[in-house]
């Protein structure tokens, strides 16, 4: 990661591992990266739905630069999100990385309309 300065509370971000060694999901606690020069924040899901009920309970909130990136779960466990729709990721950090990358500087505009 030439260039990215990295720093997530309880999760070493550079392999996607917890402090304790296991697999990082993104569910399990906060992120809060830069990577690439972007801010990403992933906060645990709070139970309920928000914004309007687009996402469903029980998933986290990913933020790029405090907007927030819409996420969501296949079956399978993978995810995928608006950015990165066709291609899908082993945990929510991967995916907000792929959507940094994928963004190339642009701001992550709002979904509305729903």
């Amino acid at each position: 990661m030439a260039g990215a300065t990295a720093y997530a509370a309880g999760t070493d971000s550079r392999a996607g591992i917890s402090a304790d060694g296991a697999a990082s999901t993104g569910n399990t606690g906060n992120v809060d990266e830069v990577y690439q020069g972007r801010r990403i924040q992933i906060t645990p899901a709070t139970g309920g739905a928000h914004h309007g009920g687009h996402h469903s309970a029980g998933l986290p909130a990913v933020r790029i630069d405090g907007r927030e990136l819409h996420v969501m779960q296949n079956a399978d466990g993978t995810w995928i999100s608006v950015v990165n729709h066709y291609e899908t990721f082993s945990d929510p950090l991967s995916l907000a990385r792929a959507a940094v990358r994928e963004l190339q500087g642009a701001a992550l505009v709002p979904m509305g309309g729903m």
